[in-house]
């Protein structure tokens, strides 16, 4: 199997699961579920920020499946990176059990892996 081969396998998998993960959760967030509420008044932020994050969530999704448009996926993946990041932040600092920490951990390291393997089209061309 060829190198580039191997990796649109990778940035695949990884996209598909990256995608499937923030739907899941963005969806999830949107209807505020009860757990989702509860969720978040555990790390101290109010309820409003579910519906900012779900429909952030969904929208990077469609950023990052769309065939063009590489800076805005840039800015998709920033994103997911930022939510993330903050998930795990929070967390920790809320003294959340060790459980808590796998979903975010888990789509961050999808994230990376579906930005580092993405095809050259689907990257901002450099100006030199």
């Amino acid at each position: 199997m060829t190198t580039t081969k191997r990796n649109k396998i990778i940035y695949w998998v990884a996209t598909i699961w990256l995608s499937l993960g923030m739907v899941a959760t963005g969806i999830s967030q949107l209807l505020r579920s009860e757990q989702e509420i509860a969720s978040m008044a555990k790390l101290g932020y109010p309820p409003y920020l579910l519906t900012i994050i779900g429909i952030g969530k969904l929208l990077g999704v469609i950023t990052v499946l769309a065939p063009k448009f590489p800076l805005l996926k840039e800015w998709a993946y920033a994103g997911f990176t930022f939510t993330m990041l903050g998930a795990l932040v929070s967390h920790m600092v809320s003294n959340s059990q060790a459980a808590e920490f796998f979903g975010p951990a888990l789509l961050l390291v999808l994230t990376f892996t579906s930005w580092y393997f993405r095809p050259a089209d689907r990257k901002v061309k450099s100006i030199n």
